[in-house]
């Protein structure tokens, strides 16, 4: 019994990282939650990440002969979800190896927020993710504005679901989405993200949070990524609200490949190198002022456009 132990104790297991908090991190493996540490200080090819692990990564573990795991190694990432951190200056998973992303929205309590959405699904478009867009609490009203800015996304392939967790409204639409998937919830905080992981998921009752009547924003109940499984299999990841979000693995020179809309008339542009932004003759911004590119999109392109060049100038310059 004892020789079965040992051995047992030196083979490695895979598992998957639910959520992580002060260097620990829960890994599903057997139908239990594991508390691992990672062995060593730096995990091998995480040296250049805020985050080591994310939820969703997949890694070898083994027991440490009192109850816990040692983290051994990170599998390869299918993909990322992932922001940059401008305090540790470096890139900041969210989650790995998803399905899809739904971007959490509202009309108001907190207000929509479109150029938050087109960072997100630059981000997707970076690890070719589906994206998809949740306009939660309708039960509030949506105004026109508002209505065509997302039917812009819906005309770009970027679907969007319209619910109210509070009536219930477009809810079995919603589970019929997610249904089979790994799909993380990602928004600001107020939008609901956690309300709708209690209406689709009874029992797991996550704390929610009002929203700030002085500032008219959420306040941050969830403060880590967490992935719940339902009955039937699929999961989904809550993740902290976010009122910052700046896509890696893009260069300002790059980012207009990721803006689907700007894609027909980038070969209109006179000089093949054009950012679209001060030079003449260029396709897109004839398209803007022609009305065939939406002026918000365009605005929220050249504010992540000079984020990049601004960050870009402090990671390589200084």
């Amino acid at each position: 019994m004892k020789e079965g132990r040992i051995l047992e104790k030196e083979q490695p297991r895979k598992g998957i990282v639910l959520w992580g908090a002060n260097n620990i991190f829960y890994v599903s493996y057997d139908q239990r939650e594991w508390a691992c540490y990672i062995k060593g200080k730096i995990l091998k090819d995480a040296e250049e990440e805020y985050n080591p692990l994310a939820v969703g990564d997949e890694v070898y573990f083994e027991e440490d002969g009192k109850g816990k795991g040692r983290i051994l190694s990170r599998f390869p990432r299918k993909n990322r979800i992932a922001r940059f951190n401008k305090k540790g200056k470096c890139p900041q998973t969210i989650a790995a190896n998803i399905d899809q992303v739904l971007v959490v929205t509202s009309p108001e309590e907190p207000p929509f927020r479109p150029r938050f959405i087109d960072r997100v699904c630059v981000a997707s478009e970076i690890e070719r993710i589906p994206v998809a867009i949740c306009l939660n609490k309708i039960d509030l009203g949506v105004d026109g504005v508002n209505l065509k800015r997302l039917e812009v996304f819906n005309q770009l392939g970027y679907p969007v679901l319209s619910i109210s967790v509070r009536t219930g409204e477009g809810l079995s639409q919603l589970r019929e989405f997610l249904w089979n998937k790994r799909t993380v919830l990602l928004g600001q905080s107020g939008t609901g993200k956690t309300s709708i992981l209690n209406a689709l998921l009874p029992g797991k009752e996550r704390k929610v949070g009002p929203i700030s009547e002085k500032y008219n924003r959420g306040t941050h109940t969830t403060v880590l990524a967490y992935m719940e499984t339902a009955s039937e299999g699929w999961q989904l990841i809550d993740t902290p609200g976010v009122r910052e979000f700046e896509p890696v693995g893009v260069l300002a020179s790059e980012l207009s490949w990721y803006f689907k809309d700007f894609l027909p008339f980038r070969e209109r542009c006179q000089y093949p190198n054009c950012t679209h932004t001060l030079e003449p003759e260029c396709g897109v911004n004839d398209a803007v002022e022609k009305g065939l590119i939406h002026p918000d999109r365009y605005e929220s392109y050249l504010r992540l456009y000079f984020a990049l060049k601004e960050r870009e100038r402090i990671l390589y310059h200084e």
